[in-house]
């Protein structure tokens, strides 16, 4: 294990890698970053998906096994596939952590983002196909998929939530996951084994903001730029905290073997060169936190990272940021609002080339 990557395991936070293919998994990478690099666990997403499938050679036997299916089956036989297949690679790291780490997600079709039903009905589909317990079913935190996240967990599904920006709507999200926790444990699941997590996307709020600070130009907006998002995540931490030390429905359910919801942060790489490299994983490190990163940002952490503790002590400090930018005209509300739509909309579309390059292979292969 690097030195850092170990301290910043040592510090409470869980690196999971925001990626995954069918070679990554063939050439023994995975393996690799689980015993060099402290990885464990993976997210996946549309994008990452279209990458990975985009790839001439590594899915061809597959495609060429399953033959003139419709292009629809085909993606969800290669995706489950691979997530079954590092779901089995993380299966120690699983049941040596009781199940809390050792977690591949697989996200629900975008296309379903606001449509409750059959995101609900396609997670427990992605569930059973993919028929592993460290596997956890993507659904995004819009309005729509509030009630489907309840519904998914009430199943004993575990469940990350994804495409969270704001503090509001990352308390609607724990709020959900209480209530499906409560349905599973009336439904006579076990708790101990539905695990999940809250994905609030930080990156991207920087990305967005600065824009504004850029376009005020006074030097009040240009102290802030690169800000916002670390304090928006660490806000959430502090809400994090509050809630399930509050919320009396959770006592009962921890002592029936529950488990907390972990605030995971998505969207760590660093966007603008002038920043860190390693800033969205360094400047969020706490307990009980995980922290999905591309390869690039675990390279970086690896070799330069911190891992201390960053989080704690922050509050005070995080709120007025928040509080001066509002002073400065920017509604963060309308910000996170747009992220969310474009994040949907981006996913969309990346969802489409994956349809299109596997239709492509599915003829290529096929004659």
């Amino acid at each position: 294990m690097t030195e850092a990557t170990q301290r910043t395991s040592d510090s409470g936070v869980s690196i999971w890698l925001d990626d995954l293919s069918r070679s990554r998994i063939e050439s023994g990478s995975l393996q690799d970053l689980i015993a060099n690099k402290n990885v464990v666990g993976v997210t996946t997403n549309p994008s990452i998906f279209q990458k990975a499938l985009h790839e001439v050679g590594p899915y061809d036997p597959q495609l060429k096994e399953l033959g003139k299916v419709d292009v629809e089956t085909a993606v969800r036989e290669l995706t489950t596939t691979d997530v079954r297949n590092a779901t089995d690679i993380f299966r120690e790291v699983a049941e040596k952590s009781d199940f809390v780490d050792g977690r591949v997600s697989i996200e629900v079709d975008p296309r379903l983002a606001h449509e409750t039903e059959a995101t609900e009905k396609q997670a427990e589909e992605l569930w059973a196909k993919v028929n592993r317990p460290n596997a956890m079913i993507k659904i995004p935190a819009t309005l729509e998929g509030l009630p489907a996240i309840t519904a998914t967990l009430a199943k004993g599904i575990s469940v990350n939530v994804t495409l969270i920006f704001s503090l509001e709507r990352y308390e609607q999200v724990i709020d959900a996951y209480i209530e499906g926790i409560a349905q599973a444990a009336a439904n006579g699941h076990d708790l101990k084994r539905i695990g999940s997590v809250a994905s609030f996307f930080v990156s991207r709020v920087d990305t967005a903001v600065d824009k504004l600070l850029e376009a005020n130009g006074s030097d009040e907006a240009k102290a802030l730029e690169g800000k916002a998002a670390v304090a928006n995540a660490r806000l959430a931490y502090e809400l994090f905290e509050n809630k399930f030390a509050n919320d009396p429905r959770w006592a009962e359910l921890e002592a029936k073997g529950a488990k907390k919801q972990r605030p995971l942060w998505a969207s760590t790489g660093t966007k603008n060169a002038a920043y860190s490299d390693c800033k969205y994983v360094d400047e969020l490190v706490a307990p009980f936190v995980v922290n999905t990163m591309p390869e690039k940002t675990l390279n970086a952490l690896a070799d330069h990272g911190n891992g201390a503790p960053s989080i704690k002590g922050t509050y005070e400090e995080s709120h007025a940021i928040m509080n001066k930018l509002a002073e400065l005209g920017i509604n963060i509300k309308d910000v996170t609002d747009k992220l969310e739509a474009d994040g949907v909309a981006a996913f969309i579309k990346s969802w489409d080339t994956v349809l299109a390059d596997v239709q492509a292979g599915i003829d290529r292969v096929n004659g």
